[in-house]
């Protein structure tokens, strides 16, 4: 299965390509980060996240897209942002009919690493 890990943000938006079977090592096939200007727009910079979401769909293909679940911080301010970020990376894979699933933090660090 291949998999799109997407670690939402609305200045840096880390994405990251997998691939492998149950029981066998995963395979990285791409890492990287969609950045935004912090001076830009929010609609400008959700804009853009969304076409380096897009173009990692196109070049991957990925088969499931893995979203970091936000989780309470007590600046609100980045939590909006990371929130609009993992909604733009949401609505990409449902817009292809991928399915997606959100993760802790915790539960992405196990899975990847078994630890």
């Amino acid at each position: 299965m291949r998999v799109l890990g997407i670690d939402p943000g609305l200045t840096r938006c880390g994405v990251g390509v997998v691939e492998g079977a149950a029981g066998r090592p995963l395979t990285m096939l791409g890492v990287g980060v969609v950045r935004t200007p912090s001076d830009a727009e929010t609609g400008e910079r959700l804009v853009a996240i969304e076409r380096g979401i897009e173009s990692w769909l196109d070049e991957h293909r990925p088969e499931l897209v893995a979203v970091e679940r936000v989780f309470a911080q007590h600046n609100v301010r980045t939590v909006m942002g990371t929130a609009q970020a993992s909604a733009v990376a949401m609505l990409c894979a449902s817009r292809r009919g991928l399915p997606v699933a959100l993760h802790t933090p915790s539960e992405v660090k196990a899975a990847v690493t078994g630890s």
